[in-house]
């Protein structure tokens, strides 16, 4: 291919990365796809007449395959399965802040887990044409259906998510300084800050994958969680554990890292009603290699006092 070529796909790269996110829910799986995208377009013969049109619907495809592979892996999780956590706020913000908002709810992990639910075909129907605006006759030719077909699999999908996802609150400054407050009275133990910042039907997740310790049943209700909360951030105390605040999944969260800056796990908040909905943790490091060295979070834990 000529380097004109290479320059196009790479200034294609985020949007295809972006579906194949969208419809996988893991970092690594997706930049796979995206590479596999690559070599099939360098073995393509004929130039396609729209380049666009012609990745989306590859890295599309290559995405059902895993996705179809991937279920039977999934069944079969230790714990909770939550997606790879995506760091956003290094992302470009999109020109038009409506349409930013949109992108970042359909990123954040409350929408990545309502698309877990739905089958392969209704999963790249949304994503592609509600997500991305890809016409239906290109979505049909990607699942291999008709447009009708694919018009009423997007209807299927587009009310699961409108069921199944919170509305997240739109104003930013105050939702990102609910999430500093959250933060700030996790790592210093404040059982009653916490409680003041916690719905009263707050739910905590955790995913260690069996190779992490987590929590294996969801954490349910504010007294509950601002304990259980409130002793984590009490225990790791004076440790020299560091919370690096991110937006992670297009929501507030943070990147927790030990004495020597090596990823532990990831926090991610649904902040609804001006209140902690969702507390969603990621400390299964398989899922956290792609931010960086990952810590022995059970040596960190025996370090600390808990066995």
């Amino acid at each position: 291919m000529t380097s004109v070529s290479t320059e196009e796909f790479e200034e294609l790269r985020p949007l295809l990365f972006s579906i194949a996110y969208r419809l996988l829910g893991s970092v690594s799986e997706a930049e796979d796809a995206v590479q596999e995208t690559w070599l099939r377009y360098q073995a393509s013969s004929t130039p396609p007449v729209s380049l666009k049109s012609f990745l989306a619907a590859v890295v599309t495809r290559v995405s059902i395959d895993v996705l179809r592979s991937a279920r039977a892996r999934r069944e079969h999780y230790v714990g909770q399965w939550l997606p790879e956590p995506l760091i956003t706020d290094e992302q470009t913000t999109y020109p038009d802040p409506e349409r930013a908002a949109e992108l970042s709810d359909s990123v954040s992990m409350a929408a990545l887990l309502v698309l877990e639910r739905l089958s392969p075909e209704q999963r790249a129907a949304f994503v592609l044409h509600d997500v991305f605006g890809f016409p239906y006759a290109e979505v049909a030719e990607v699942v291999g259906r008709s447009e009708e077909a694919c018009r009423q699999l997007a209807t299927r999908a587009r009310q699961a998510m409108r069921d199944g996802r919170p509305r997240f609150d739109v104003d930013r400054r105050e939702r990102d300084e609910l999430a500093a407050r959250f933060f700030d009275a996790l790592t210093a133990g404040d059982v009653d800050a916490l409680r003041d910042l916690l719905a009263a039907d707050v739910e905590v997740h955790g995913d260690g994958g069996g190779k992490a310790p987590q929590w294996m049943r969801v954490v349910v209700g504010v007294d509950k969680v601002a304990r259980m909360l409130g002793g984590l951030g009490r225990r790791f105390g004076g440790t020299g554990l560091t919370v690096e605040r991110r937006e992670v999944n297009g929501q507030p969260g943070a990147v927790f890292r030990d004495p020597d800056g090596k990823v532990i796990n990831v926090m991610a908040l649904d902040v609804v009603g001006g209140r902690v909905q969702v507390v969603r943790s990621v400390i299964n490091p398989d899922k956290l290699r792609h931010l960086g060295p990952v810590a022995d979070a059970w040596a960190v834990m025996r370090e600390h006092g808990r066995q």
